[in-house]
């Protein structure tokens, strides 16, 4: 009774279900007769990854044997779910090494296949595919869900060989990665996204000048691509800590003078943001006037700022960065609050620009420039603080909103000692 209960609730999605279920000692393996498989595949099949973390805390074998010769961790790579593929995939530490070799044969194989083709080989039908773009909330990557006949996989394939290989010390050559990435040329697709993660973990100089010839590439995917891993490899590693390419980003100022397509310039100047010099902040001073919004934004972090404790810009070109507190692009105002809330140069100008954009329409930006005014001591912010409004959720808890309080506290602790 127990495990036709789970199969039901499984099928509904009802996670609290399943998890009370499990919780009085139901079989996480339990079996649905119907469609022959262990329930932890129909959460797969749906997708579903609260259940099936659910179903793995309590035990279920990822690694079940069905009579199709398949188990539920090839099934996830199958659906193209790279989430649930690295679940499943952890849920036994570590792989088992003839596991291992099938799960990279399989998900090859499935790369090469691709969703579309592999929905038509499952279903044997013919018509057009529908496609849903589906977006992971935290990251912002997104990807595609390709449905036919009632089957639904998702074009992530490429993205879950990629991610194998690297676990596993697979190195797929330079080139046949950016080829794997420009099949979906959009920065924000979980397989390029993937794949500039993986080549920027590599933090070697073969990786650095592949990528760094690809600026001078005639197709401009070929130079965005570039451009990403570069970014990323003067970033560094998170993961590690290691950041040996971080010193280098001023290698790409020629690139920064010459683009002209404004997504690859963006991504270029990001980078140069984290090197310092004259030469930069004229370039970056170059583009305050820019037509695309992405490369304005950068614009403040390429000003060179001195490194003596009191973060003190030059005057003249601090001016020019200020005129971004009347652009007309609302995320091109956040960078400049952002900017100037963590500049610390005693410019009387720098806080009247927080003052103004404390009135601005957007509530994080005003957030942010009674915080930058907070930081700055000036007394300004307590009466900006009322214009702040109503907090939404997505502000909710954010630590900025206890600046004022926190400044007042120092005045007080101030008074009090004198």
């Amino acid at each position: 009774m127990g495990q036709r209960a789970l199969v039901g609730a499984v099928r509904r999605g009802d996670v609290r279900e399943v998890r009370a279920l499990l919780a009085g000692g139901v079989d996480p393996d339990a079996f649905d007769d119907a469609e022959g498989v262990p329930v932890l595949c129909l959460a797969v099949a749906a997708h579903d990854e609260p259940l099936v973390e659910a179903l793995l805390e309590a035990g279920a074998d990822p690694l079940r044997r069905l009579p199709d010769g398949t188990t539920p961790l090839l099934r996830a790579v199958a659906a193209g779910s790279w989430r649930l593929t690295d679940t499943l995939a952890l849920g036994r530490v570590p792989l088992p090494a003839p596991d291992r070799e099938e799960l990279l044969a399989h998900a090859r194989h499935w790369a090469d296949t691709g969703a579309e083709a592999g929905l038509r080989r499952l279903t044997g039908l013919t018509g057009p595919v529908t496609r849903t773009r589906l977006e992971d909330p935290e990251i912002g990557w997104w990807w595609d869900a390709v449905s036919l006949g009632g089957l639904a996989l998702h074009d992530a394939h490429a993205a879950v060989i990629t991610d194998l290989e690297a676990r596993y010390g697979r190195r797929k050559p330079f080139d046949a990665l950016v080829e794997r990435a420009l099949a979906h040329p959009d920065r924000g697709h979980v397989v390029w996204s993937k794949v500039v993660f993986t080549l920027s973990r590599r933090l070697d100089e073969e990786t650095w000048q592949w990528s760094r010839d690809l600026l001078n590439h005639p197709d401009r995917h070929h130079r965005l691509f570039g451009a990403d891993v570069l970014l990323c490899l003067v970033l560094g590693d998170p993961m590690t800590g290691r950041d040996p390419f971080w010193d280098r980003a001023d290698q790409l100022l020629p690139w920064a003078e010459q683009e002209e397509d404004p997504e690859v310039l963006a991504v270029v100047l990001h980078a140069l943001t984290h090197a310092e010099g004259p030469e930069i902040e004229a370039v970056g001073l170059s583009y305050v006037t820019h037509p695309d919004p992405r490369v304005r934004s950068l614009v403040p972090g390429c000003l060179e700022v001195s490194r003596d404790g009191r973060s003190v810009a030059r005057r003249a070109s601090l001016a020019v960065v200020l005129t971004l507190v009347d652009d007309p692009d609302p995320d091109v105002r956040e960078a400049l609050c952002h900017w100037l809330r963590h500049y610390r140069g005693t410019e009387p100008e720098a806080g009247d620009a927080l003052l103004a954009l404390t009135h601005d329409v957007r509530q994080r930006i005003r957030v942010h420039a009674v915080s930058g005014l907070a930081l700055r001591d000036d007394p300004r912010c307590v009466a900006a603080e009322r214009r702040i409004g109503p907090v939404g959720e997505d502000l909710r808890g954010d630590e900025v909103l206890f600046d004022v309080w926190r400044y007042q506290e120092r005045q007080r602790r101030a008074a009090d000692a004198g």
